[in-house]
């Protein structure tokens, strides 16, 4: 390991700057979001979050994010689009009181709707999720992977995880055949013990924390063979330089102190690391406005600042809540979500 020289964590400017999207306008430079503004907002009340700091927030300001998340519920019963909206942006005064391509679902959003929901107190008691599971059954392929909406989009690990977790959240594991799904997983696993986002395709991180948190949360762990076990955890190890990189040979970045650590979390083997380094990588990328950049010197933003905050959280630093890492949210949340499936039942 190199010498890398002490910076100091600064919550309260990360507090501000996550605050910042959820009060104001998103800056000129995040235009091209627009349309994903429900992963936006899951980014900056996740940080919130990890930073022990959401319930900071005035309940009428969470009361005014929780209408604005269920005004993006899309409930399709013709077409098997139900779920959530990225934003209203393409939503148009002919479309409003009707069935529109431009109001179909989009699994990554229906994902980051109801965690954001879950993280501010919600019981989901609104959530259409009869529909929702209906949706999510047609979006699966045959080789067990999931795309992204009905139409125009990709098909990958990204999506088999996000389909893994809105089956979780809403406890109903009817949308998913699970065992095609666990080949499509056991399929992706490449000669160098990481996984790919498919078959046959390059190792990364996020793709393998994708898969890993997919067994663990559909109970399917133990369809690893030892042998893949073991090499997944040494491949896993073997990310870390001063901070974690995504796969070999490329620098180091943030994000991936979550995606590379969180598996390792998943898979019992954090404990491994030599994590002396990590914490001062990840805020060598801390801006001195607030918010986590991908590299030192870069432009910040949430979704860098939440895998940074969560990266800090799996090193027991500076108090900031415990993650539970298969969902990508934190313990409280997923205690509270424990006892909305206890009233479920």
């Amino acid at each position: 390991m190199c010498d890398i020289p002490s910076y100091k964590f600064k919550p309260e400017l990360h507090k501000k700057y996550l605050s910042r999207f959820l009060n104001h306008r998103l800056p000129s430079f995040f235009a091209s979001m627009d349309t994903n503004r429900s992963v936006i907002i899951y980014f900056c009340l996740a940080g919130l979050d990890v930073l022990g700091n959401i319930d900071k927030l005035s309940r009428k300001k969470q009361n005014e994010i929780i209408e604005c998340i269920y005004s993006l519920q899309v409930v399709n019963e013709n077409e098997l689009v139900s779920g959530f909206q990225g934003s209203s942006f393409l939503n148009t005064k002919d479309n409003r009181s009707q069935p529109s391509p431009y109001k179909w679902c989009h699994i990554a959003n229906t994902y980051s709707c109801l965690l954001s929901l879950l993280i501010l107190g919600d019981d989901l008691s609104r959530v259409n999720k009869e529909e929702i599971i209906k949706s999510l059954r047609v979006l699966q392929l045959r080789n067990g992977s999931f795309k992204g909406a009905i139409e125009g989009a990709e098909s990958d690990m990204r999506f088999v995880y996000c389909a893994a977790c809105i089956s979780y959240i809403l406890n109903d594991w009817r949308g998913i055949d699970i065992e095609k799904m666990m080949q499509f997983i056991l399929n992706s696993i490449s000669y160098d013990g990481g996984i790919g986002q498919g078959p046959e395709l390059e190792s990364h991180c996020g793709s393998t924390f994708c898969a890993v948190a997919s067994l663990a949360l559909s109970n399917n762990l133990h369809r690893l063979s030892k042998r893949q076990f073991h090499n997944l955890r040494r491949w896993l190890l073997m990310r870390l330089e001063t901070g974690f990189n995504g796969r070999p040979n490329k620098p180091t970045d943030t994000c991936y102190s979550f995606w590379t650590g969180g598996a390792l979390k998943i898979l019992n083997a954090y404990q491994f690391i030599e994590a002396d380094d990590n914490p001062q990588f990840i805020l060598m990328t801390q801006d001195k406005y607030g918010g986590f950049a991908k590299w030192m010197n870069a432009v910040p933003d949430p979704m860098h600042t939440y895998f940074g905050l969560a990266g800090l959280s799996l090193m027991k630093f500076d108090n900031l809540r415990e993650m539970f890492c298969p969902l990508n949210c934190t313990r409280k949340v997923h205690d509270h979500l424990k006892t909305l499936h206890a009233g479920w039942s």
